[in-house]
């Protein structure tokens, strides 16, 4: 796995990615603090709120900027969304009213829901090899969770020393670095599309994914990983301090645990790819997801017990949803794949932006017991669909006819109007075939 760091283009967008996500920990901690000093006891609504338009953001606009930039270059889209995001972060420190924040949130977000697709849909060029990628995913997967572990302690050291607005500028930093070494790399260019209409554009990565079995099932997994790390987001500092009267170190610890399970399976997935398909593996790992908040409805574990729960969930996590990435590779042709993993960024967030504000009201109002037994049954709805929409074997090679197009069709050339091939959801294929 980690021979990839020195490839000449992914390991630079691999340090870029680490630049970025970097400087966005720190974004999270100053928010925070910005937050308190603007709305003081009302801090934890103005974040909420603030999150809440950053999922909008998400799951309204990028699609919308998905289409926009369809046909652009990946260096200038990549480069241009960076320093966007770079001159929103050095706004930060001048902010003096809570609105202000709001807006700030929706243009960086905005921002990022047109960087992320396309930063995520340029690595299958780049690493053509189906193990490589594997690794990639799993390299990709450790930086979230050394972001969540790192940054906190970084902004803690540095606020020993600098007032909490000059994070802002650690976060500008992230940007303006990561935008300097893309430019530095030779990405590899677009593939020749059709010049579509902007509004075939913008729905065209919604149809391939909803029209896939493997995809739809996906997004079924999607929604319980999200009702599993919304509770661990959301409700860790309130079990910790309240449930069992722990610190904030304490706190730390606990999703640090979560963290450490994430990145222990990240590490073990690209050798347990390679002996077991996509399907056993996720689909395990939401079970595990399901079983832990289940078994929480029903006991209070001691803190060494809390502990290894947090540790599990996060394997369970990574696990589900580490190889999202090789199935949206192997449902789109290359010139689809930015709208394909576009469709994904949008759809994920849709979950979170469900099981976030639930798990966050069911805690306030009901308690851990209650909220985790509703997000329970949320993840068991999840894994029986991906069950039933996601076939078994998920066959590559799938047998079809084509009574839709002319005998003299390019497609049919040599082949027949029944035939069998690697089938994606495309011009020629816009249903997937059944059995009636």
């Amino acid at each position: 796995m980690w021979q990839l760091i020195v490839h000449p283009v992914f390991g630079r967008l691999f340090a870029a990615q680490i630049v970025a996500l970097t400087g966005t920990g720190l974004l999270t901690v100053a928010l925070g603090l910005l937050a308190f000093d603007l709305a003081g006891a009302a801090a934890g609504s103005v974040l909420g709120t603030a999150y809440a338009i950053k999922m909008i953001a998400y799951v309204g606009l990028s699609p919308i900027a998905g289409a926009l930039v369809a046909n652009l270059p990946r260096k200038p889209v990549l480069i241009g969304a960076d320093l966007v995001r770079a001159v929103v972060a050095l706004s930060l420190p001048f902010i003096t009213d809570i609105w202000q924040i709001y807006a700030a949130i929706f243009a960086l977000q905005t921002a990022s829901a047109t960087f992320t697709p396309t930063f995520q849909a340029t690595i299958p060029d780049v690493l053509k090899d189906e193990d490589d990628y594997s690794k990639a995913l799993s390299l990709s997967r450790l930086a979230y969770d050394l972001e969540n572990l790192i940054s906190p302690a970084l902004a803690g050291l540095l606020l020993l020393f600098i007032s909490y607005h000059w994070l802002f500028g650690g976060t500008v930093m992230g940007f303006v670095v990561s935008a300097a070494l893309i430019q530095a790399t030779a990405l590899p260019r677009r593939h020749p599309s059709k010049d579509r209409p902007f509004r075939e554009r913008l729905t065209r990565g919604m149809h391939i994914y909803l029209a896939t079995p493997r995809l739809r099932g996906l997004l079924a997994l999607t929604l319980t990983a999200a009702s599993a790390s919304a509770f661990v987001i959301v409700n860790t500092v309130v079990l910790v301090r309240s449930g069992y009267g722990g610190s904030d170190g304490d706190v730390a610890v606990a999703l640090a645990a979560f963290g450490g399970g994430s990145m222990l399976a990240a590490l073990a997935l690209p050798g347990l790819l390679k002996r077991l398909s996509d399907r056993p593996v996720m689909i395990t790992g939401a079970l595990l997801l399901t079983a832990l908040m289940a078994a929480q409805t029903f006991i209070t574990p001691n803190w060494p017990a809390f502990l290894l729960i947090w540790g599990l969930t996060g394997i369970g996590y990574s696990a589900t949803l580490t190889p999202q990435g090789r199935l949206l590779r192997r449902s789109a042709h290359s010139d689809d794949r930015p709208a394909v993993f576009t469709a994904q960024f949008a759809l994920s967030h849709a979950c979170w932006l469900v099981t976030y504000p639930l798990a966050g009201q069911l805690m306030t109002v009901y308690g851990a017991g209650p909220t985790l037994g509703i997000l329970a049954i949320l993840g068991a709805v999840g894994v029986v669909a991906a069950i039933r929409l996601w076939p078994e074997g998920d066959p590559i090679i799938v047998p079809h006819s084509h009574p839709d197009l002319p005998p003299d069709h390019p497609h049919l050339r040599g082949a027949g109007p029944q035939h069998s091939h690697a089938l994606i959801i495309d011009d020629e294929h816009h249903v997937w075939p059944t059995n009636g």
